[in-house]
C-alpha cells in the first residue's frame, strides 16, 4: 500500500492529500514567495485548498503571512484564486 502524504490547509486547517492542494513556496535564499504548480521548488512551503472559499479565508486570516512569518503580496492570493 502506497503512503499518501497529507498536508494542512492554512485557511480551513483541515488535512488533505498533498496533491489536492495548491503549494506556495518561500525561497530560502531570496525570500521570494511564489506558487509552485510543479511542486518541485525548494524552500519553506504552505498549502491552500483548491477552492475559492479557502483562498479568500486565507487572505482574511493572513494564513500565508503566519506560515512564512513575513509579508505576502495580496496579488499572490489573486493568482491562487485564478488557478481554480
Amino acid at each position: 500500500m502506497k503512503h499518501i502524504p497529507m498536508r494542512m490547509c492554512v485557511a480551513c486547517r483541515e488535512m488533505h492529500p498533498q496533491n489536492e492542494l495548491i503549494r506556495i513556496v518561500r525561497d530560502n535564499s531570496s525570500g521570494e514567495i511564489k506558487l509552485d504548480a510543479d511542486k518541485k521548488l525548494f524552500g519553506r512551503s504552505a498549502y491552500i485548498c483548491r477552492n475559492t472559499e479557502c483562498v479568500k479565508l486565507a487572505k482574511k486570516k493572513r494564513g500565508l503571512e503566519r506560515a512564512f512569518q513575513c509579508a505576502v503580496d495580496g496579488e499572490l492570493y489573486n493568482t491562487a484564486e485564478d488557478m481554480m
